[in-house]
């Protein structure tokens, strides 16, 4: 039982971790992309069939 004085600090924290990369992520436009999608759509890059 006294192993959970531990657990749940160490959880709470690298769980606050990955919610501050998150949001730094987002801050940092990490995930913006305007012109990727319109460009990505008229190339023959992708299609049906994976390549061997």
């Amino acid at each position: 039982m006294e192993m959970l004085a531990y657990l749940i600090p160490i959880s709470l924290l690298l769980g606050g971790l990955g919610l501050a990369a998150f949001f730094w992520a987002l801050r940092s436009r990490q995930y913006d992309d305007p012109e990727g999608d319109s460009q990505r759509i008229l190339t023959g890059d992708w299609d049906d069939h994976p390549r061997p």
